[in-house]
């Protein structure tokens, strides 16, 4: 396994090791020993190239003509994307999507723990939502701070965004994972993710309208043909 400091991957590369270990957990499941570059592009239709070279980014080895021992594969994936090492985070915004991500359980499989949310609506604040503390958005930093929180999550409002990665800052915080629609203004010392769900979105929707468009012309070029044909019968019978 490399030493934390040589790792250098691309974000595209350890986007690709998550989907790695998720095919992993279901060919572990279902009793493969081991398992091949191969056999993991073929599930997700990636070049063995490809896969190979991601997974020795890590610094794990595989055996010629054998593969990975799938078990020790998906353990050192695991630490290499720091799933075995749990980190704490704190949430801002309890509402719906960060209710649902305050408690999607398998987070803390994936190495991140989060020990309280932040929302200044008092029906929220000063109740436990999903087991966790509900606190205002004022007791955030003094919170980051007193339990040593590295990381936090932003589902807030774009108009209150900045005002919540200020917070974190100040209480510590050097990764952010980032919900709202806006780009934060940070310090070069704190990495920030944005998952911006409109831009996500209007991927899909677009892609989705290219292919049924693409569906609809080969329709009309296989149907096409047959209506002239019965235009040409119907100008021979008159």
């Amino acid at each position: 396994m490399l030493p934390l400091q040589s790792r250098n991957i691309s974000d595209a590369s350890l986007r690709r090791l998550a989907a790695y270990h998720r095919v992993l957990q279901e060919m572990l499941l279902a009793g493969t020993p081991t398992v091949s570059a191969s056999g993991i592009g073929r599930v997700l239709d990636l070049e063995p190239s490809q896969v190979r070279k991601d997974i020795e980014a890590t610094g794990i080895a595989g055996k010629p003509k054998v593969g990975y021992p799938l078990p020790v594969l998906m353990r050192c994936l695991e630490d290499f994307l720091g799933w075995n090492n749990t980190k704490q985070a704190v949430l801002a915004g309890a509402g719906s999507l960060g209710s649902a991500l305050l408690g999607y359980q398998k987070f803390r499989q994936l190495g991140m723990d989060i020990v309280a949310a932040f929302d200044s609506d008092p029906e929220k604040a000063g109740r436990t939502l999903h087991g966790k503390q509900v606190f205002f958005p004022d007791k955030l930093p003094e919170f980051a701070l007193n339990h040593h929180i590295h990381l936090g999550v932003i589902t807030t409002p774009a108009s209150v965004a900045q005002a919540t990665a200020d917070r974190m800052v100040a209480g510590g915080i050097r990764a952010i994972w980032n919900f709202a629609p806006v780009h934060l203004r940070v310090p070069e010392f704190v990495v920030v993710r944005d998952e911006d769900l409109y831009d996500a979105l209007a991927s899909l929707t677009f892609r989705l309208e290219k292919r049924m468009a693409a569906e609809r012309q080969a329709v009309a070029e296989v149907c096409a043909p047959a209506e002239n044909a019965v235009v040409l019968l119907d100008a021979c019978t008159w």
